[in-house]
């Protein structure tokens, strides 16, 4: 069976008609030509935008000449609300004084120090999902929102998603992402730096709300640093780091930006990919008992040997094929800085350069049989080499995320923990359509039935 795909829409629309197919979801609103195209060019009476597919051009933006191509400050517009000043939107020194000051959190040896956390989550979550097995179906990105969520507070807060606060968050952020869109009017028209941005009253309560309650928790955090009594986890390591080049670290109100993009990137795309690669195994039960074989192997009912993370490689590619048909943000938008030339055209300073992994990801000129699930691709010439050069869920270069080794721990661990105890099906009548607003999520949730593993 081949992975849902969202019908594209007519080569040829208006500005007008465009925005509003935008608005609703941005992967049906673009034509069936980008899967193919190495580089496309859209012009509106207020910008122009050109999205590059190719590998050699991503990388000149992403990893070659990154300075010269900054965030653009139109999606910022759309996210300041809840995500500040945080290290997703920053640019030039303060985006890597930040970075001097986060990355040493998520270091490799920090990441085992996480594992515990995930397990302890992962195994809330097979608990829970005991009293939705039957006959009826389960809605599953829901289940995979509240799990992802667990791991965020327990590895930056060592706090399960059952402490108050962590729950209050959690719902104000379902609350975010139903008001939020992706793209607002400040994203397509230029607005003076006076003129108020129109976000919507949900999106503007929703997101106070959240920060309100992060700012409550880094108080607390940082009573318990002064205290000695801190727990050693993420929260405490980044907000004792000092920037090696200045000395200081984060304030209150930096900190509450960074737990924001955290609570973002680390739950809602760990979340989105996760039910998507349910979805995936559902659909490929072979795979499926592939990864529970696994799984039964690898995990013990009293956690990973030797105490430390499993070597899950079977899951790994599962997760990894995941994040290419369904990468959790699908367009980045870069702004050249100054005049560029790609492709034998002249880009003038201000263009939207739109990196796409949704689309690279899906390059017919590069994968072989691109819109099929084939975790077994990635041990082929083709999907090593794609790897190297074409495989972007975490962005690249100096701006890579941070967490994308977070992710890749995380991911594998939770897919391997659910489906070596329970067996997801899927149902012919409920096939998950993608639409992306915050990220490439189903349009109507994703339905599965869910068993116990030992029967069928």
């Amino acid at each position: 069976m081949t992975p849902p795909k969202p019908k594209p829409r007519d080569r040829k629309v208006s500005l007008w008609r465009y925005a509003r197919l935008f608005r609703q979801d941005i992967l049906s609103a673009q034509p069936e030509h980008l899967y193919t195209a190495r580089m496309a060019e859209f012009r509106t009476p207020f910008f122009r935008s050109y999205m590059v597919n190719e590998p050699a051009l991503v990388a000149q933006v992403l990893k070659d000449e990154p300075d010269d191509f900054p965030k653009s400050a139109r999606i910022r517009e759309g996210l300041a609300p809840l995500l500040g000043n945080s290290v997703f939107v920053t640019n030039g020194e303060t985006w890597k004084r930040q970075r001097r000051i986060i990355d040493p959190a998520f270091e490799g040896g920090r990441l085992q120090d996480a594992y515990p956390a995930m397990e302890a989550a992962g195994a809330a979550a097979v608990a829970r999902l005991a009293q939705d097995c039957g006959d009826a179906p389960v809605e599953i990105e829901a289940q995979c929102s509240h799990l992802a969520a667990d791991v965020i507070f327990r590895t930056l807060f060592s706090i399960p998603i059952q402490n108050e606060t962590a729950a209050k968050v959690f719902a104000a952020f379902r609350d975010y992402q139903r008001a939020a869109p992706l793209l607002n009017m400040a994203a397509l028209v230029p607005l003076p730096k006076w003129m108020p941005r129109p976000h919507h009253r949900r999106t503007r309560r929703a997101a106070g709300t959240i920060r309100r309650l992060i700012g409550e928790l880094t108080v607390e955090r940082l009573a318990l640093i002064r205290q000695g009594r801190a727990p050693d986890d993420l929260a405490t390591k980044i907000m004792t780091t000092p920037d090696p080049e200045t000395g200081t670290t984060f304030s209150v109100d930096e900190m509450v930006d960074q737990v924001a993009i955290f609570f973002l990137a680390g739950h809602e795309t760990s979340a989105a990919a996760l039910g998507w690669a349910l979805y995936l195994l559902a659909t490929h039960p072979d795979w499926q008992d592939r990864v529970a074989h696994e799984a039964g192997a690898q995990l013990t009912k009293g956690g990973a040997r030797a105490g430390s993370a499993p070597r899950l490689p079977l899951a790994r590619d599962v997760f990894r094929e995941t994040l290419r048909l369904y990468p959790p943000v699908p367009m980045m938008v870069r702004e050249n800085s100054c005049p560029k030339r790609m492709r034998a055209r002249e880009i003038s300073p201000g263009s939207q350069i739109v990196v796409s992994p949704w689309h690279l990801h899906r390059n017919g000129n590069l994968w072989a049989d691109p819109d099929s699930f084939a975790p077994d691709r990635w041990s082929t010439e083709n999907g090593r080499a794609c790897m190297r050069s074409a495989l972007i869920p975490f962005s690249a270069g100096p701006r890579v995320c941070p967490g994308a080794g977070f992710a890749m721990l995380e991911g594998p661990l939770l897919l391997s923990m659910l489906v070596r105890d329970y067996r997801f099906q899927s149902l012919a009548d409920r096939v998950p359509v993608p639409v992306a607003h915050l990220t490439v999520r189903a349009k109507d949730g994703i339905w599965l039935r869910v068993r116990p593993r030992d029967k069928t």
